[in-house]
């Protein structure tokens, strides 16, 4: 009773309970069986007396659905056999398998409930189990329900507290007012940790009514990113209504629509919900032949989604406030710009040229007359920064070199002046809806970058719809470069693997190299995908 309460990992904890029984009855050979909540096969089977040659021989564990380890699943009462190989329940042994002829088995219970089943077989010498053996595993079997049950509520708290830790660094993340798709990705990669799962994928509303997939944490870069799940899915359908839904395969299920779902088996989807209001979706997919997910990781899981909803709501509200603010303030710099400003130089224009009229000496009218028109020039280029203040993001124009253009305009004013720009090819017609999303992202996200952390005075914006991949690939080849500082040893990297993550979701790549200054100095950032 010492050895097997002695720990509290459940594992461990059930070597121990087949360590000791096989010692109290000298039985070559114990295991046990643990029973899944649905109480249908084996969920687990830990084993003692062979060692690792004799389990790879062997090769697949049993799963409980036959033979008389299913028949104790089943119908779990004590049973001791002389001979394995006489009762009828006995499908025989796998290739590879030891010979076993004396066997004892003895459910466990653990607070009222099967637990699963404890296994001895082959009593040294030859003879069979005795009412003393039976007798003693009995009682040891009692005393690893208590143990098992000690190890759960271990593991649970464990558990719960990995979850709890897993919320806080999510809530923290968002609401720390940083890039939203790196405060997305910890969504992600903190439920895939969390659940044991193969992936962890964010979906948010998408303009027809779907999800899109707008961060994917899984081992290999994923194709996902960007893809919109129809809004006829019923998933979708019980998704938007605050529905959880839970798939024992995904591969087979005929609710799943897109192709993605043919590699995973088990997932969970739950919907981001507070306070009756869904902001997307949370999909926690394990690989084809794991185990199904527990009705306590589903539990879990759901008030994960709950206070990453609650904080993707908050965050949302904070940008909101912050979006308002920055409005508010063009509002102010445009009024500024056009009352003040642009009234003043117009003056100094008028006075200008009335100095001009009254001028004997020609260098002095050319020249007067040059700071004419180069004050004309300045109230243009006023006026067009006024507009690019004045526009909302309801504006933005359907076109590419539109929209390149636009976000050039907008970052020239935090910059305090106006990257130059280049397109080469037919931008507009063959760069594709989702690529030229994702490019304006990538761009936003590079000249952010400039601004942040390089110090340059001077940045070129290049679009090259003529580019091609190293495959043959037509593509579409970003270039973002300035004279800045550069990039240092040991400096943040979370905006140039964004957009190596976004581009490589799309079947691209994305690198920097030298920028802009003397002897290279600078970065240029280079992102560059399929049309």
């Amino acid at each position: 009773m010492r050895s097997v309460g002695s720990g509290l990992e459940l594992h461990s904890t059930l070597d121990r309970i087949c360590e000791t029984a096989a010692d109290l009855t000298d039985a070559r050979y114990a295991a046990i069986g643990v029973v899944p909540e649905s109480g249908s096969g084996l969920a687990d089977f830990v084993f003692h007396g062979a060692d690792q040659g004799t389990a790879e021989r062997i090769g697949r564990l049993p799963d409980g659905h036959k033979g008389l380890l299913g028949a104790l699943v089943r119908h779990p009462e004590p049973v001791r056999l002389t001979d394995l190989s006489d009762d009828p329940r006995s499908c025989g042994f796998p290739a590879g398998h030891p010979p076993m002829r004396s066997f004892l088995g003895v459910p466990i219970t653990v607070q009222g409930e099967i637990f699963g089943n404890l296994y001895l077989a082959e009593k040294r010498g030859g003879g069979a189990f005795g009412d003393d053996d039976l007798n003693m595993v009995r009682v040891l079997a009692t005393e690893a329900g208590i143990a098992i049950g000690n190890a759960r509520l271990y593991e649970a708290a464990k558990q719960r507290e990995r979850w709890i830790d897993g919320s806080v660094a999510v809530t923290t993340a968002l609401l720390a007012g940083g890039d939203a798709e790196d405060a997305l990705q910890v969504v992600a990669e903190q439920a895939r940790r969390l659940s044991g799962s193969a992936a962890g994928i964010v979906l948010l509303p998408a303009e027809d009514g779907g999800l899109e997939i707008v961060a994917v944490a899984s081992d290999h870069p994923s194709k996902a990113l960007g893809v919109v799940v129809p809004p006829e899915s019923q998933v979708v359908a019980e998704l938007r209504e605050g529905e959880p839904v839970f798939v024992e395969d995904a591969a087979t299920d005929p609710r799943m629509l897109t192709d993605l779902a043919a590699a995973y088996g088990p997932v969970m989807l739950l919907p981001l919900q507070s306070d009756g209001r869904v902001v997307g979706a949370l999909v926690t997919p394990r690989h084809r032949g794991e185990r199904p997910f527990s009705a306590s990781e589903r539990t879990l899981a759901a008030q994960f989604a709950s206070q990453a909803a609650l904080a993707l709501m908050m965050a949302e509200a904070q940008r909101d406030r912050e979006r308002l603010a920055v409005y508010e303030d063009r509002d102010r710099i445009a009024r500024d710009l056009h009352d003040l400003v642009i009234q003043r130089l117009f003056a100094t224009g008028m006075m200008l040229e009335s100095a001009q009229r009254r001028s004997k000496v020609p260098e002095v009218r050319r020249g007067v007359g040059k700071a004419v028109d180069e004050l004309d020039v300045t109230i243009q280029e006023i006026r067009t920064a006024i507009f690019a203040l004045q526009q909302g993001p309801a504006e933005v124009p359907s076109g590419l070199r539109t929209r390149v253009l636009r976000e050039i305009n907008m970052a020239a004013v935090p910059l305090g002046f106006k990257p130059g720009h280049r397109f080469a090819g037919p931008v507009d017609t063959v760069v594709g809806e989702l690529t030229g999303k994702n490019l304006i992202a990538a761009l936003r996200e590079a000249l952010s970058n400039a601004f942040r952390h390089a110090g340059a005075s001077r940045i070129e914006v290049s679009v090259d719809a003529d580019a091609v991949l190293p495959d043959g690939r037509p593509a579409v080849r970003l270039s973002v470069a300035d004279d800045g500082v550069g990039i240092p040893e040991g400096g943040r990297r979370s905006g140039l693997r964004n957009l190596k993550r976004r581009a490589e979701s799309l079947g691209g790549a994305s690198w920097y190299g030298p920028g802009l200054g003397e002897d290279g100095g600078g970065t240029t950032v280079v992102w560059q995908v399929p049309h």
